[in-house]
This record gives structure tokens, C-alpha cells and sequence, in this order.
């Protein structure tokens, strides 16, 4: 199946500049194609994927595609999609965010597949060197101000007010589509729905500068904003974004933020952020519409997205740890397991090394007195790394922590709190 094809039948394609004009040239060549990723945190996050995984589905499909870090563009702020301007970081600081997105998008792209291998480039290399007397004159005379503001990332921001700062970012990026329109053959740009005015002022630029209209072969391509059925916004929990790096977000969480997919939206997301064949989605539409209590599409996203972004000892991992929890088993966990599971839970540190459950209980919170702490014990209500306790006079030793540092209390069904030693 051609690549175009795919993409309309996964929902990928929001708008294309010429979508007869770009069949064909995909069709008669290898094509080099781009997407910018501008250095905000030092991580990218969920919001990103998107927009990889198409660069990843034009490398699988014989394209080249290049990861474009915005060291340059990072320094000046998109105001695409934003209602207010973002806080400018030190040059030092992109520049690191600039670093370790790159180590994120070479796990994620293939960088060694011979003749359409995947290749990572830093916009600062040639924004940096242009001084102001060139960018104005070789660059803003083909920029007029009607058509800029007409633009959506522009001209909604009019009113709430934007810098020059900002309003510019059009045309730098517009200048990243040229140059490596002209250095490395790039004819096709790639983008969320908001950089869709950005793209397209860049496709203008290439064909003030490098001539004619009809001698231009370039094209953008954007993918629809991803949206969800209850309308909350797409990556984001009560604990904040989730991030591509392991120690912002863990596999664990990472693993959960998938699985907990409403029904509404899980088949769709299979369709966006998988390399799964339709014919397999369809069954596992059809599973979900007969057995939904089983949750299997939820799954199949969950372990494709967490061994795609963290690999398979990490999936085995966030399922381990799933499993326990599910089942009561905590003992099975190892230290780093427990840290990623109980993550979100109230936690409790303590030297003594011999402590008494009652007055654990009432030290860490769990109970408000040491009346309620007995009463709990004797009710069954306090369980010990997943074993019930009904000893008043039970005192923690060795064999209740893990790995010598943790042991997890729970108080009635769903009441967790870890307990950390030192």
C-alpha cells in the first residue's frame, strides 16, 4: 500500500499542500522530508509522538526523513497553538534541551538504514551566522506584513498582543525549509495541524527564492490535532504531561497512561500510534465491541507504545508491576519496582529498624490514633506487602522489607502507603 493510502485510512492526514502533485512525487522518488521539534524541555513528550511516528512511517515506507532539533528556533518561542508568549530560556539551556532530545529521537528513528537512514540536524548551524543586515534584505522583502498576519498563528494572537520576537519565528522556520530544501534535496515538510501556516509560508519562500513556480517540487503535509472523547487534553493526568524520558514519566506510568485509554479513543490511537496492520485493528475493534470488560485493544496499545519508547525489558517491568498490584503480590516487586508502582503514594521514612506496626501506623499517618491503629489491625483492615496482619504486637522485621528499604502498607481496599527505611 503506498504511504499516502495509509495514512487517510489511519485518519493521519489533516491537510496537504497538493495532494495529487506529492502521490506522484512519492511514488517517482526517494523523498527527503523534515519535521521540526523545538528544544522547550529538556524531554520530548507523548504530544511529540505523533509527528515521529509519521517521519518513522515514511522511512519504513523508502523515504528519508530528518529530525530537525530547533537550537536556533528554540531561542525565539512558536506561537502556534499558545495564547500567550513563552518564557525564553539561555542559550546554554536550549542547548542542552537541544542534546538530550536528540539521544530521544535516535531511539526512536532508524539512524542506520543505509540509503534512507534517519538523519538528525540543529537548526542553530545556520540561524546562528546570519547577521540582521542580510535577514532583513535577502530574507523579509519576501515576507509582506498583510500576509503574515493573515496567518492563524499570528492573527490569533493580535489581540492578546505578540512580540516581534515571536512574529518572526514564521519566517526563521521558513528559512529551515529553504536551506534544506537546498542542501539536502528536502521536498516535503511535516507538521501538526497549528504549523500549517508556517509550512505553507515556507513552500512560498522556497519559490520566491529558488525561482519559478513551476520549477519547485515542494510540498507540506500536516496530521490532525489528537483529540480525546471526554475532552480532556492528550498527554495530560492529574500528575502533568507524559514525558518520552524514563525518569520524568516511568515505563510504569507510561504503561498505565495507555492501558487506562477510554474505549472511545483506543482503536483510533492503535490507528495513529502503531505499526499495526488494519486487518488487526479491526479484530481487536471487533473484541472490544463484544468483550470490552477484557480490555485487549487497551493492552496491545500499552505494550506497543511502552516497548516502542522504553523497550521490551521495560514493558516486561510495567507488567510485572501491574500484575502485583492487580493480584496483592507486592513481595514479587523488586526495590526499583516498588519506586515505580508507588510512586504517587503518601510515603513514610524511618531509621527505626524494629518499629511496632501500631505505632508505625500512627507515626506515618496511615491511622489517627493508636485506638483507630489497634482497631484496624484487629479488623483485618491492615495488610503488609500484600499479606493481611492481625497481630497487635507484630513488629516489622527483615523479612517485611524489600530489598531491606520498603515495605508497602495497605489500609482497607485501595489505601496504599509506602514506607521507606533508612
Amino acid at each position: 500500500m503506498e504511504i499516502l493510502q495509509d495514512l487517510e485510512q489511519r485518519g493521519l492526514i489533516n491537510q496537504i499542500t497538493d495532494e495529487e502533485g506529492l502521490k506522484k512525487h512519492l511514488e517517482e522518488n526517494q523523498v527527503t522530508l523534515y519535521c521540526g521539534f523545538d528544544p522547550t524541555a529538556d524531554s520530548l513528550h507523548i504530544g511529540h509522538l505523533l509527528p515521529i511516528l509519521m517521519l518513522k512511517r515514511f522511512q519504513r515506507a523508502g523515504h528519508r526523513p530528518i529530525a530537525l532539533v530547533g537550537g536556533g528556533t528554540g531561542m525565539i518561542g512558536d506561537p502556534s497553538g499558545r495564547s500567550t508568549e513563552r518564557q525564553l530560556n539561555e542559550a546554554h539551556v536550549v542547548e542542552g534541551f537541544s542534546e538530550s532530545i536528540k539521544k530521544q529521537l535516535a531511539k526512536l528513528l532508524d539512524f542506520d538504514k543505509g540509503e534512507n537512514a534517519a538523519v538528525a540536524r540543529n537548526n542553530y548551524e545556520w540561524l546562528s551566522s546570519i547577521n540582521i543586515i542580510e535577514f532583513l534584505r535577502d530574507t523579509g522583502k519576501h515576507f509582506g506584513i498583510n500576509y503574515m498576519l493573515a496567518k492563524d498563528s499570528v492573527e490569533s494572537r493580535i489581540e492578546q498582543g505578540i512580540s516581534y520576537t515571536e512574529f518572526s519565528y514564521m519566517i526563521l522556520q521558513s528559512l529551515d525549509f529553504y536551506n534544506l530544501y537546498q542542501k539536502e534535496n528536502c521536498t516535503l515538510q511535516i507538521g501538526g495541524s497549528d504549523q500549517w501556516g508556517n509550512i505553507t509560508a515556507g513552500l512560498e519562500f522556497i519559490r520566491r527564492r529558488a525561482g519559478g513556480e513551476e520549477e519547485v517540487k515542494a510540498y507540506g503535509l500536516t496530521v490532525p490535532l489528537v483529540t480525546k472523547a471526554d475532552g480532556s487534553k492528550f498527554g495530560k493526568t492529574a500528575g502533568g504531561a507524559i514525558w518520552l524520558d524514563s525518569k520524568k514519566t516511568s515505563p510504569y506510568e507510561f504503561y498505565q497512561f495507555w492501558i487506562n485509554t477510554d474505549d472511545r479513543d483506543v482503536i483510533k490511537f492503535l490507528k495513529s500510534f502503531t505499526f499495526l496492520e488494519m486487518e488487526e485493528i479491526a479484530e481487536l475493534e471487533k473484541e472490544l465491541q463484544e468483550q470490552p470488560e477484557k480490555r485487549a485493544a487497551q493492552r496491545r496499545l500499552a505494550e506497543e507504545m511502552t516497548e516502542m519508547v522504553h523497550g521490551k525489558g521495560a514493558l516486561e517491568q510495567a507488567q510485572r508491576i501491574t500484575e502485583a498490584l492487580f493480584s496483592g503480590d507486592i513481595k514479587s516487586l523488586t526495590g526499583e519496582e516498588i519506586e515505580q508502582g508507588f510512586k504517587d503514594v503518601p510515603a513514610y521514612t524511618t531509621d527505626n529498624q524494629e518499629i511496632g506496626l501500631v505505632e508505625l501506623l500512627v507515626e506515618a499517618g496511615i491511622s489517627s490514633s493508636k485506638r483507630q491503629a489497634r482497631e484496624d489491625i484487629k479488623n483485618g483492615a491492615i495488610y503488609i506487602n500484600g499479606n493481611r496482619q492481625q497481630d497487635l504486637g507484630h513488629t516489622l522485621q527483615e523479612e517485611d522489607r524489600i530489598e531491606g528499604n520498603f515495605t508497602i502498607i495497605r489500609r482497607g481496599k485501595k489505601k496504599y502507603f509506602m514506607i521507606r527505611f533508612q
